[in-house]
């Protein structure tokens, strides 16, 4: 792809996204979610093979039943008030089909089955951006809508988006498909505090791209797609298997890790708010999580795996400029759990 239309495509997603989180005028919200879904698309089939191709269809499909879903809810507010505002939607049929298409978006459990598939089919560069830039626009409507929300649907969402997520990663061996059930069960995180504190949702949000944008970049820059190329990875640069396994752990919310912190503080404001079952549930299906993730460290950091001695100085000759633009991420991934009690002063 040449470099100017590269650059319109990009401008495009930052626009549409953008559009989404300042606009407060429902259609200009849902003209924003399709210039993002319509950019998007040709970064998803940058290598024009039959398997992005199919990825793509099942993105633009799944994203225009929610787009659909979202401008039917739209019109049913507008017939019920009357104007275009995104204020307090009284209605629960409207609030409850702008939720759902606003889930759809995002990949919340029941509508979860495109992301693994989508974020597979496609190269990790794209793959980044889905589960990073492509959840923010979603989450902030969300955000925005919360006190006209169904808690009870939002709640059931989170828990079943939970459980997809932990379940879902233990037998998989592709890199890619792992951190799309990983988002999966962070989106459920998130949802289950948007109810009560929908600031601390973003504060989850702004954690987990963090980390994940990290652990993408550290993949790509090995080229690791499989469990089984991380196990190689020490051949090439022998720091990344530590960086791997401390990221790993982080994401899978590891104290003293940073990935523990929005954890921490979620269960924290659940109980404040006198729920005791929900919690532990969400603190026990995150082991499955953790599990998963230590598999990988274990595979990283704890095998050596035997090769011709023409490779073991490789990573002596490795351009490390990625390494570079690594280091701030991969300290904001791990080392921000002693800020934790100014943070819930700022909540």
């Amino acid at each position: 792809m040449k470099p100017p239309i590269m650059i319109i495509i990009l401008s495009t997603i930052i626009m549409g996204t953008m559009m989404v989180m300042i606009s407060s005028h429902w259609l200009l919200i849902w003209i924003g979610f399709e210039m993002n879904m319509l950019a998007i698309i040709p970064i998803l089939m940058k290598n024009s093979n039959p398997r992005a191709t199919e990825a793509s269809t099942k993105y633009f499909l799944t994203q225009a039943t929610a787009s659909m879903l979202l401008l039917l809810g739209i019109a049913t507010n507008l017939l019920l008030t009357g104007h275009w505002t995104m204020s307090n939607i009284l209605n629960p049929i409207a609030s409850n089909t702008i939720t759902i298409a606003l889930t759809m978006k995002l990949g919340l459990s029941p509508f979860h089955f495109w992301v693994p598939e989508v974020t597979q089919g496609v190269p990790m560069l794209p793959g980044m951006i889905l589960l990073t830039w492509q959840k923010i626009a979603p989450l902030s409507i969300l955000y925005q809508i919360a006190p006209s929300t169904n808690p009870n649907l939002l709640i059931i969402m989170a828990i079943t988006s939970v459980l997809v997520g932990g379940w879902g990663g233990l037998n998989q061996t592709q890199l890619r498909k792992i951190l799309a059930y990983s988002s999966i069960s962070h989106m459920g995180w998130m949802t289950a505090v948007l109810v009560y504190n929908p600031t601390m949702m973003m504060l989850n949000l702004l954690m987990y791209i963090t980390m994940t944008l990290g652990t993408f970049m550290l993949f790509m820059y090995n080229s690791s797609t499989t469990t089984l190329s991380l196990s190689h990875m020490w051949n090439k640069l022998p720091l990344a298997t530590s960086l791997v396994l401390l990221l790993m752990l982080s994401i899978g919310g590891l104290p003293p890790l940073s990935g523990f912190m929005p954890k921490w503080m979620i269960i924290q404001e659940l109980t404040k708010n006198d729920l005791i079952i929900l919690p532990t549930f969400l603190a026990m299906t995150a082991l499955l999580n953790l599990y998963f993730y230590t598999r990988l460290t274990y595979s990283t950091a704890l095998t050596m795996f035997p090769s011709p001695n023409n490779m073991k100085m490789k990573w002596l000759f490795e351009n490390s400029k990625t390494m570079t633009l690594l280091s701030p991420l991969i300290i904001l991934s791990t080392m921000l759990l002693p800020l934790t009690p100014m943070m819930s002063t700022l909540l």
